[in-house]
């Protein structure tokens, strides 16, 4: 197997510490296109789809191993194997955030470090948690896909982009949803959403910082400071970009917080 055709992975940039980027539910590793150029000079930047999404080989996928986030974690692990690649600062969008995590507890010392955008280690309310959604409406959204699966894209991109004065970039979303196979990103949905991680954030011990946005309908400010509080050694930056995805609808911010972070670890 080539596991570096399987997803499709690309590798820019100048410099020897590896950034990893890590995509998000639907998207592909495109959408990092407006944050990628601040990097490329001074750090060797890994691109990548998930199998079923982007550019990545579709018929490397198997129901049974990416029925979990693990078998998307293996992805990851299996990138940074074939490539050697060690000292990893992974940035990883939404779901990639708990991928990465979970790729960090099953080999710690490949990574240095964890950027998360937006992260949630579980999206349904339960038992006095609050993750910002309900079961059964997350259940009625999987039925909406499943009947709908061009009116559900409709929907939920505007909600996941926001930022409506730029409809360019939930037109994007929408159509990254559409193109990808109807099956395989339903699939992708339930994994994703169904998920419950919060257990396995006591687990990780590499140092981490999480970005979080304003008026996030998919993972509030009180999810990303769940993440934070619970996860050992963590930082958090609250940003003023609005939505869930400010790697493109506010990538100037989104540079300037990773530079940050990045100089306190580089000088660590």
């Amino acid at each position: 197997m080539d596991v570096l055709k399987r997803n499709n992975v690309n590798i820019i940039g100048h410099g020897k510490q590896v950034l990893m980027f890590a995509h998000g539910f639907g998207c592909d590793q495109s959408m990092w296109r407006f944050v990628t150029p601040a990097f490329e000079k001074d750090y060797k930047i890994v691109l990548f789809d998930y199998v079923g999404c982007g550019k990545s080989d579709i018929s490397q996928y198997r129901e049974d191993r990416y029925n979990s986030l693990y078998g998307y974690a293996m992805d990851v692990l299996e990138i940074c194997h074939e490539l050697d690649l060690e000292d990893v600062v992974l940035v990883g969008h939404s779901v990639s955030s708990m991928i990465g995590l979970l790729a960090s507890i099953q080999d710690q010392d490949r990574f240095r470090a964890m950027i998360l955008v937006c992260p949630s280690a579980c999206y349904i309310n339960k038992n006095g948690y609050i993750g910002g959604f309900e079961e059964k409406d997350l259940h009625g959204l999987m039925e909406v896909m499943e009947n709908n699966y061009v009116g559900w894209a409709n929907f939920l991109a505007p909600v996941v982009m926001k930022n409506q004065e730029r409809p360019e970039l939930a037109q994007e979303l929408e159509e990254s949803f559409c193109s990808m196979d109807k099956e395989i990103t339903g699939n992708f949905a339930k994994v994703t959403f169904f998920s419950d991680n919060r257990r396995e954030l006591s687990e990780v011990k590499v140092p981490s910082l999480v970005l979080q946005c304003k008026e996030d309908d998919i993972a509030s400010e009180k999810v990303g400071e769940y993440v934070h509080n619970t996860l050992e050694n963590s930082e958090i930056y609250y940003m003023n970009a609005t939505g869930h995805c400010p790697h493109m609808s506010h990538p100037q911010e989104t540079i300037e917080c990773m530079q940050k972070y990045l100089a306190t670890i580089d000088n660590s």
